[in-house]
């Protein structure tokens, strides 16, 4: 990990989490999982790619999800998002494109992101890494204290930021946020399992771009 690349907004803000023991124990446990012959995904290029994408001082929204997906050739380091010729979309996006459609008219036909996060959305998982195959297998190594690092950082920030937080898990995550000085929307995820509890028909993207026009921001182009 000491050689991947990290946009400099982040690094200088994260270094000493990234020096701390819990980091070093997480670069110990990717280095086994390699050694013992396994495939870690996303690529370690990518492992940074919401940070990279969204630098600090260009997050206007962040979206928070738990794993990458764990299949290859999916995960490319932004939550949610697959890369352009991944069929099927998987079906928590299909959700998110369904409540987009009916919130904002727009149509959505690939899975890839990365143009929200060149907006200011910060994309960003609770686990970076996961196992080939296995779902979760990289939970409580540490990724977490590290994104728990940069949601607090993000939290002490002064402008008022957008945090979409759907289901238990990324409620929890972010119970931190001061909902006084930041604009925070939860929802039900949008998986199959939960997604008709509520998710539907919450109108998060109008929602946020309000929120922005009254900040005197550009509004996000949610088309992809």
């Amino acid at each position: 990990m000491a050689t991947i690349q990290l946009d400099e907004t982040w690094k200088n803000t994260l270094q000493t989490t990234l020096e701390s023991e819990k980091m070093s124990s997480l670069r110990d446990f990717l280095r086994h999982e390699k050694d013992q012959g396994k495939v870690i995904l996303p690529h370690s290029s990518l492992w940074f790619n919401a940070l990279n994408s969204t630098p600090l001082n260009q997050v206007k929204v962040v979206i928070l999800g738990q794993d990458p997906y764990p299949t290859p050739g999916h995960a490319h380091g932004l939550c949610f998002s697959v890369l352009p010729d991944v069929k099927p979309i998987p079906k928590s996006l299909i959700n998110i494109y369904k409540e987009l459609q009916d919130d904002l008219g727009i149509e959505n036909h690939n899975g890839h992101l990365q143009s929200w996060a060149e907006q200011g959305v910060l994309l960003l998982n609770s686990v970076l890494t996961v196992a080939s195959g296995q779902a979760n297998s990289h939970q409580g190594r540490g990724w977490e204290e590290f994104t728990d690092a940069i949601i607090n950082e993000l939290n002490q920030q002064t402008r008022p930021i957008a945090f979409i937080l759907w289901g238990a898990y990324a409620q929890k995550k972010g119970a931190i946020i001061n909902t006084e000085r930041h604009f925070v929307l939860r929802s039900p995820h949008p998986s199959p399992l939960s997604a008709y509890r509520g998710f539907f028909g919450s109108k998060p993207f109008s929602k946020i771009n309000h929120f922005l026009k009254q900040q005197n921001q550009p509004e996000i182009n949610w088309r992809t």
